[in-house]
């Protein structure tokens, strides 16, 4: 088994070298900001939806040291769209510990990198032998697929024991020759085999550099690793939003507290009925009020039925806590995506 891990690992460094992915904005560098920032990003979502926000922020952050010095309003209003806003959040607080804590410079090991703000094992993982060559490995979702197929790894990854015995085969697999410059390739690897051939649906094993030794493959079942078996029930939540805009297009938008869903996001006032969000207004207003369509928008466990409910007025008039946000101003604030997608319609 020792000799079919180290033929993993060479293979896959090869196979990167050759046949992985060198287009990617963050590739071909070393750079543990611009690495980091992509890991932030790439969590729980697309390359091809990442890539366009990541451009934006290195536009506009291009160091570390230019994030930390940025309001968090700015740096959630670039957020805005991508989702799971508590990434933006702790990655803003990690560059501003990097700058006081470090200065400037990203710690070099992925234990040291573990104690900023938003970076996880794998992340930190990631970073550290990207960009400094360390021999550690990662397992993030498309390196679990890898991993469990090859071996053929049937113990349930719901239990955090099981993983844990995981990430320990993953630290055995590692290169062990010219580590420092193999470290790099073989991490970017083995994500890319994830990505591109060792896909959750019709993975192409046809293709795949280590299949002659993949046990998924040999027993014809690929798709049915990795195991795990607990999932999170969803849940459904109805919701009711004032959507008061003047003439000239100002909105009333309330910042949401720092903690829960949308947290320190500018919203649209949000009631648990249409009921609470009358009685929240002056009386005056009632008959004005219109309720819009209901649409929903799915989070990873929720739905969300949301109920747009407009108020149009002549001008900007006090509607209890909340302030009116100009029309040239509200598009660069930090705002669900669904509120967003509300307001340009």
């Amino acid at each position: 088994m020792i000799t079919t891990k180290k033929r993993f690992s060479d293979t896959v460094v090869a196979w990167q070298k050759k046949h992985g992915r060198h287009h990617l904005p963050w590739q071909n560098t070393q750079d543990p900001y611009a690495v980091w920032l992509s890991e932030i990003m790439l969590q729980q979502t697309q390359v091809v939806t990442v890539c366009a926000y990541f451009a934006r922020f290195m536009a506009r952050f291009p160091t570390v040291v230019d994030l930390a010095a940025a309001h968090q309003d700015e740096v959630l209003g670039l957020w805005s769209g991508l989702g799971y806003y508590s990434r933006a959040r702790n990655m803003h607080r990690a560059a501003q510990d990097v700058v006081a804590l470090h200065g400037g410079a990203f710690p070099r090991t992925a234990e040291a990198l573990q104690t900023l703000p938003g970076i996880g094992r794998s992340t930190a993982a990631a970073v550290a032998s990207l960009c400094f060559g360390e021999p550690i490995a990662i397992l993030d979702g498309n390196v679990k697929r890898v991993l469990t197929r090859y071996l053929g790894f049937k113990a349930d990854l719901a239990s955090s024991r099981v993983e844990k015995d995981l990430w320990a085969i993953a630290q055995t697999m590692l290169p062990q020759r010219d580590v420092m410059n193999a470290m790099p390739r073989y991490t970017q690897g083995v994500m890319d085999l994830g990505a591109t051939l060792c896909t959750p649906k019709k993975p192409q094993c046809g293709q795949c550099p280590v299949a002659e030794t993949c046990v998924a493959q040999a027993e014809g079942m690929p798709e049915q690793y990795p195991v795990k078996t607990r999932k999170l029930k969803r849940t459904s939540e109805r919701l009711w939003l004032l959507q008061a805009q003047t003439d000239k297009g100002d909105v009333w938008l309330l910042q949401r507290p720092q903690t829960g869903i949308w947290a320190g996001l500018y919203c649209l006032p949000v009631f648990e009925s249409f009921d609470a969000l009358q009685a929240a207004l002056p009386s005056k207003y009632s008959d004005q009020l219109r309720e819009g369509s209901v649409f929903k928008h799915v989070l990873t466990h929720k739905d969300l039925h949301m109920h747009p409910v407009q108020l149009q007025l002549a001008k900007n008039v006090a509607l209890g806590e909340g302030q009116w946000v100009a029309a040239g101003d509200w598009p660069a604030l930090g705002l669900p995506a669904p509120v967003r997608k509300l307001l340009t319609r």
